[in-house]
């Protein structure tokens, strides 16, 4: 990641874009991953990218990071922007024997507010203070990706970006995930960018919705994209029918203490000047 992911905090007030990534092409030889595709996140809101098997969902969220050098396209983040990553793998030795405290103190700078009180009550707030001693290998997929939430929150994230965040939970655990990462959006204000192919759960909890199949078919709150030719194409319209229930009322934005507020006015056309650039590599 370069430089621009970490730092101090700037601008955290709601509504204040976090990132934004206009007219991103990915290519990887001959073979075109992304085609003018674009996102923009902002602090106190969920936005979900979803879209069948080789879309580009991970690929795009790659670039987000700066992990991945778009063909064409730009990422402007906030100065100061702190993230936190919950990756849609993780790779461990099953033969080592890491214990999940362990395993939340490793890649923490050294000198910050890591200390094991603080790594203890942040699993704590995500519900896993039971498997703070118990090795890596043996705990549950739900109790995993509630490890690895902690471990993101210990950056004191302004932007939390989730690949596949219910990966290996079961059907039963899967809403808690959910329920869990919006009660974390509501009680610390940051922005949350994930993908997700559970579309049922993300029209129940996303704010926004972008819907990418190597470019955006299109994009906006839940209820609106659930209409839209282009998602009633990919998914069919019975899947449409289906999930309209789950919705719930986007009339609102949160507030950094949680509290629900009045949407924001649309911004005014932006100078420019609130984002770091990564320049255009095409």
């Amino acid at each position: 990641m370069d430089e621009g992911l970490t730092g101090v905090a700037a601008d955290a007030s709601p509504g204040a874009i976090l990132v934004e990534a206009p007219g991103v092409d990915v290519r990887i030889g001959a073979k075109s991953i992304l085609s003018g595709a674009s996102l923009v996140v902002r602090a106190g809101e969920i936005v979900t990218l979803i879209g069948p098997n080789g879309a580009g969902k991970t690929t795009f969220l790659r670039v987000i990071l700066g992990l991945q050098r778009p063909r064409r396209g730009r990422v402007f983040r906030r100065p100061g922007l702190r993230v936190g990553y919950v990756p849609q793998r993780l790779a461990l030795d099953a033969t080592l024997p890491l214990t999940v405290e362990r395993f939340l103190a490793l890649g923490v700078r050294r000198g910050g507010r890591d200390g094991a009180a603080r790594r203890a009550a942040i699993l704590d707030d995500v519900g896993a203070t039971q498997v703070l001693a118990s090795p890596v290998r043996d705990i549950s997929g739900g109790e995993l990706q509630r490890v690895l939430l902690a471990r993101a929150l210990l950056r004191e994230p302004d932007l939390l970006v989730l690949d596949e965040p219910v990966q290996g939970v079961d059907v039963g655990g899967q809403a808690d995930i959910y329920g869990l990462i919006g009660r974390i959006r509501d009680e610390r204000g940051c922005g949350v960018l994930l993908v997700s192919h559970d579309l049922h759960l993300v029209m129940a909890a996303a704010d926004q919705v972008i819907c990418l199949n190597q470019h955006v078919c299109c994009a906006g709150r839940p209820e609106a994209v659930t209409r839209d030719p282009a998602y009633l194409a990919l998914f069919g319209e019975h899947v449409a029918r289906q999930f309209a229930v789950y919705h719930h009322d986007h009339d609102h934005r949160h507030g950094t203490d949680g509290t629900v507020l009045p949407l924001a006015p649309e911004p005014e056309p932006d100078d420019g000047r609130h984002r770091a650039e990564t320049p255009d590599h095409g």
